[in-house]
């Protein structure tokens, strides 16, 4: 039997992201076989893991499942708010022995696409700098832009964490002194975006996430609403972070229509069962 980082087959499994898991190994949370687990340990499915004395359930096949959700403004991208506001886990539907994970986060004001798997194998590397996923936003913007700062913003601006830059910058509609643009990201570091803007005495008044590396936030999901992905677009997306496509998992065809119209069906039943 192989073994593999303690955090890495739990992520596999479900129980929340590498990140997160490594903070829960550090605290003491996790045992092996009746020992306390410490950062580096590995495991296999045979172990005996427990998660605050509670046992792992590790399947030897669980299906990759991704939901996509339009977050609308106002929405808080944690599990619970002590200040009482609404999270984005709210409308998710619930899965038996599992939970969501979302792939990254957008602020409370920000909108669009968010993206939940129940693989934190899945979550680590959509997240993780090295897979070079670009993220695309659609962004009004308050104040004079030249041609000069958007060269600026193209090549790079050293902001408070290190240089960023976006990879790509489409110029749309002005009207009075607000200007829209289509601008995209290699990485997601926390409020990107605005930052970028803000470091050229731009302000940002409106922000919508509609693309996460090949998976477009479709126009017939309203905000608040979610659909989980079929085998198409499920199967690009794993492709894209170089991820094994488990067996059953492999895509099914389907032309367009077919696709439109299953998601069409979910959305009017509530969502995905």
């Amino acid at each position: 039997m192989i073994s593999e980082k303690l955090q890495k087959i739990l992520a596999r499994a479900g129980y929340g992201s590498r990140r997160e898991l490594e903070r829960w190994i550090t605290e003491g949370r996790v045992t092996i076989n009746g020992q306390i687990a410490t950062t580096g340990d590995r495991a296999t499915t045979e172990d005996a893991i427990l998660i605050d004395g509670k046992p792992v359930h590790l399947p030897a096949y669980q299906r990759v499942r991704v939901i996509l959700y339009n977050k609308p403004e106002g929405e808080v991208c944690t599990r619970s708010d002590p200040e009482g506001r609404k999270t984005v886990f709210d409308c998710l539907p619930r899965i038996k022995g599992e939970r969501w994970i979302a792939v990254g986060r957008l602020d409370i004001a920000t909108t669009g696409l968010l993206l939940f798997t129940n693989n934190g194998d899945l979550a680590h590397k959509l997240m993780h700098p090295s897979s070079q996923i670009d993220r695309e936003y659609i962004v009004r913007v308050h104040g004079a832009v030249d041609d000069d700062m958007l060269q600026r913003l193209r090549e790079g601006v050293m902001l408070d964490d290190g240089v960023a830059r976006f990879s790509d910058i489409a110029v749309g509609e002005r009207v009075g002194t607000n200007g829209w643009y289509t601008v995209a990201l290699m990485e997601g570091r926390n409020r990107e975006v605005k930052r970028l803007w803000e470091s050229q005495n731009i302000e940002v008044n409106r922000l919508k996430r509609v693309r996460f590396g090949p998976i477009f936030l479709p126009s017939y999901v309203g905000k608040g609403q979610w659909i989980e992905l079929d085998e198409v677009p499920l199967n690009d997306l794993l492709a894209s972070v170089k991820m094994f496509v488990p067996k059953k998992n492999k895509a099914i065809p389907l032309n367009e229509k077919e696709r439109r119209n299953r998601q069409v069906k979910r959305l009017r039943s509530g969502g995905a069962k």
